[in-house]
């Protein structure tokens, strides 16, 4: 029940991920490099510049799969100085960095980002009306969770944003090997004889390859990109569904309800997939939930190898990935948390599996 759970709570966090996380860019994508590698619970004020073009509109569903571009740039500062025509924003520094940073923007720019308080586009009346304007409608307080990784963006927005992946590799990739494993496995279990003997020769063929060297392989001929890993992790995991479809059958084609629907003249597909797979989901559903732990492992190999998801497209592996070398600096969680996050996604795929294999179990 908690393994159901968790799932559902990364599922629904994956389908939502732009109406909770912070960053809400394509990808969580905004890059802040003044404010790289900072720790967990870091604080800043920014200065929301509106940009000269600002992006299309979107409808809410083109939002919530793919995000909304910005249509501001952020200055994260220490202080501002404002007077009437001009701010002066003294950007944030770190820690021991020896020059202060500065930017002056004309407050004109800034009129764009609020509602008007009585000002018009040619400026301000007074800088005491600048400071207040400024400070109430252009300036944000951020607060970081997990901190920022090495290019300035939000980490948790981009732990939370890479569970899609995760979940959409093993959704289409357990549906790709159901769909090849069934019908292989249907083939050789029912008609046996030389069909039973290709069937039996192409299985083991393909299962003495190491997998994630098949998978390498598969994705190299594909070539890189989110797509590609679906297919090459899909053509892969068919094996033992195929086995097992095949071994279920093989019990079950000369059984009564079999025997009855030839006598009735049924034809050999309708007798297959109406009436004897039906006889064997238990054991096909147990290896599915199994298989998708191992879609979700094999890609995150493949992104930590870099020929799976490429950026900026956020991934569990690919984020190990870039900051594994964090590892032995002071800033270990930036790998650490995406790999606990797949082993915990993986631990409750294996528990429902077991589960599902004690619940479906006639003999106990």
């Amino acid at each position: 029940m908690v393994s159901c759970g968790f799932v559902l709570l990364w599922a629904l966090l994956a389908l939502f991920a732009y109406l909770v996380i912070p960053d809400k860019t394509p990808n969580a994508n905004r890059q802040i490099l003044e404010i790289s590698t900072k720790k967990p619970g870091f604080e800043v004020d920014m200065l929301m510049v509106p940009k000269e073009t600002p992006p299309a509109k979107i409808s809410f569903f083109q939002f919530l799969f793919n995000g909304r571009p910005d249509d501001c740039i952020y200055l994260p500062f220490d202080s501002l100085q404002i007077n009437k025509e001009t701010t002066t924003v003294f950007l944030y520094q770190a820690e021991g960095a020896s020059s202060v940073r500065t930017e002056v923007i004309d407050n004109t720019e800034l009129l764009a980002s609020g509602v008007s308080t009585g000002s018009t586009t040619a400026g301000f009346n007074s800088t005491e009306e600048a400071d207040n304007y400024i400070r109430s409608h252009c300036v944000k307080h951020r607060k970081f969770i997990l901190g920022t990784d090495q290019f300035g963006r939000d980490f948790l927005s981009r732990l939370v944003l890479g569970s899609r992946i995760s979940l959409m590799v093993g959704f289409i990739a357990v549906l790709l090997s159901l769909m090849i494993g069934i019908v292989v496995g249907s083939l050789g279990g029912f008609f046996r004889g030389k069909v039973d003997d290709a069937v039996v020769w192409f299985i083991n063929v393909v299962w003495s390859i190491p997998t994630l060297l098949l998978v390498i392989a598969i994705t190299f001929a594909l070539g890189k990109g989110i797509a590609q890993v679906f297919i090459a992790v899909g053509l892969t995991m068919w094996v033992e569904v195929a086995r097992i479809v095949r071994g279920q059958i093989l019990s079950i084609r000369e059984t009564t309800f079999v025997e009855a629907g030839r006598a009735l003249g049924f034809k050999d597909l309708r007798i297959i997939f109406r009436h004897i797979l039906p006889n064997i989901l238990n054991p096909i559903i147990v290896v599915s939930a199994a298989n998708f732990a191992s879609a979700i492992l094999l890609e995150a190999g493949l992104s930590f190898l870099g020929i799976g998801v490429q950026p900026p497209m956020p991934s569990w592996g690919s984020m190990i990935k870039e900051n594994y070398a964090f590892i032995i600096l002071d800033a270990a969680y930036l790998a650490i948390l995406p790999g606990i996050a797949i082993m915990l996604l993986v631990l409750a795929f294996m528990l429902i599996g077991n589960a599902l294999r004690e619940a479906l179990d006639v003999k106990n």
